[in-house]
């Protein structure tokens, strides 16, 4: 959908008598949380949420600063919020990452030309649920096109069907990726909440760069059903939210038989472990990191430092290599299912080469090139062993025993340094990112609004063992609420 179509689309669900309303009343940065409260007491209406977030998105989105974070707005919105039925999410507006199927009026791309016109038959389970707690489905994000998979000369955000998303902090950076339209919007106002995807750092890299919450659940807490994948190893989807409160709102509709108990003290007697090893060498993001280790040793957590993280290297590059073999195992068993022109990597490669214009003006596919020649059964092999050895050694033998040894509840680090000026004849400037360990244990990982360096958001994280989901939730909630760093986006042009 292009600006135009999407200016009329937009224009065609502020319809004259919604316009005729007031906004006034809901803030530009309104959570979930409150929303529903306002809802719940009969402060505003689905339908008055959704003409807001509409009309942020013309002003916001498609005009002025001109982020680019919504793909593609969801033609029954209106339908929607105005018969959503009673539930946590009854009329709020979520955003989905453009590799989330729906089963209605909207594409499910992964930002690719080559899934256009072939709709899935199904919602995603997360889709489904969503739906059944009264959410309403605003629309698409933008993001890396093929959740960044396809190149190492990629630039994060950037995709053939929905072009380049912005960082809302300084519009010239990074907004990172791959869930970059769900970060940019969020941050930007757009919507209270978007669900994003991550295989490593997909979630929390975009979170932390614009200045929001991210969450990555434990791998297979939320159904990967109906997600495009890369490797069913790593992925998952998760909330990317203004609050802490929110994304545990939203774990708790996500997955099932989830449960958070948002303590205020729960940093009391918190064991946190440093990963000096994956802090960087900023300065800048250094010296904030020692004001948070300060603020939370005063709100009685316990400081482990230094905490080294054994075998992280090497499970890293395992899991890269076990990554690539997994992508066209897992993409061709999803295109084969899900019908079109496009039914194999192999197609996806020669579609990519038939319309390079469109396609590749920026970057190419090496990463899928390289895919389509690991298929032959010994070299699967040789991925499977490579990935039961990365798992082990990223999770049991690696966070777990960090944590055991030290006997810690998690492990806290800076998630990033600040993004990158946007360079589409280079491609990303690759700046640290602390998200591997546990994208490669399948462990949970929290960021957390840490603060700011030359204007740009830099977050805190919080990493645990398997299913430690909940404890991690609390322990950052408890953090945001004694430093309160996440401030709204200025849209500086340079």
């Amino acid at each position: 959908m292009n600006r135009r179509r999407m200016l009329l689309s937009t224009a065609a669900l502020l319809s004259p008598a919604s316009c005729s309303r007031v906004y006034s009343d809901i803030h530009p940065y309104s959570t979930l949380t409150l929303l529903s409260g306002m809802l719940k007491a009969r402060a505003t209406e689905p339908a008055l949420v959704l003409q807001h977030c509409l009309k942020r998105i013309v002003e916001i989105d498609k005009t002025g600063p001109c982020v680019n974070a919504v793909l593609e707005l969801n033609p029954a919105a209106k339908d929607l919020a105005d018969r959503a039925p009673a539930g946590p999410l009854h009329g709020l507006p979520i955003l989905l990452k453009d590799n989330i199927e729906t089963a209605d009026a909207m594409q499910t791309t992964a930002g690719s030309l080559a899934l256009l016109n072939h709709k899935p038959k199904a919602d995603a389970p997360l889709v489904a649920r969503l739906r059944a707690a009264g959410a309403v489905i605003l629309g698409k994000t933008n993001l890396s096109e093929w959740a960044n998979i396809r190149s190492p000369n990629s630039t994060s955000g950037w995709s053939a069907r929905g072009g380049l998303t912005r960082n809302p902090h300084r519009l010239t950076h990074s907004a990172s990726g791959s869930s970059s339209g769900s970060a940019a919007a969020v941050a930007a106002g757009l919507a209270p909440a978007a669900i994003g995807t991550e295989t490593n750092g997909s979630i929390v890299s975009p979170a932390s760069a614009c200045g929001i919450v991210g969450f990555k659940p434990t791998v297979g807490l939320i159904s990967g059903a109906g997600i495009i994948p890369i490797t069913h190893h790593q992925d998952t989807a998760g909330p990317m939210t203004l609050t802490v409160e929110d994304a545990a709102l939203l774990m708790q509709i996500l997955a099932e038989n989830f449960t958070v108990d948002l303590k205020p003290d729960a940093l009391k007697g918190a064991r946190l472990g440093v990963l000096r090893g994956h802090c960087g060498k900023n300065p800048e993001v250094l010296a904030l990191f020692e004001t948070a280790l300060e603020k939370l040793r005063a709100a009685g957590a316990i400081i482990v430092d230094p905490v080294k993280l054994p075998n992280f290297r090497e499970a890293g590059a395992l899991s890269w290599k076990s990554m690539l073999i997994e992508l066209r195992t897992d993409l061709n068993a999803y295109l084969e299912q899900r019908g079109g022109d496009v039914r194999s990597l192999a197609e996806l490669i020669a579609f990519n080469e038939a319309h390079r214009s469109e396609e590749m003006p920026h970057f190419a596919q090496e990463f899928f090139e390289q895919s389509e020649k690991l298929g032959t059964p010994e070299i699967i092999a040789e991925g499977e062993t490579a990935r039961e050895k990365a798992r082990r050694l990223a999770g049991p033998e690696g966070i777990d025993a960090a944590l055991l040894e030290h006997h810690l509840d998690a492990l806290i680090c800076p998630t990033n340094d600040p993004v990158g000026l946007i360079d589409l004849a280079k491609g990303d400037t690759n700046e640290r990112v602390a998200s591997t360990p546990a994208a490669v244990a399948g462990y949970p990982h929290l960021t957390v609004p840490l603060g700011f360096v030359e204007g740009l958001p830099i977050g805190l994280s919080f990493m645990g063992t398997a299913n430690a989901d909940a404890r991690i939730l609390a322990l950052g909630n408890a953090f945001e609420d004694i430093t309160k760093a996440r401030r709204p986006p200025g849209f500086l042009e340079k």
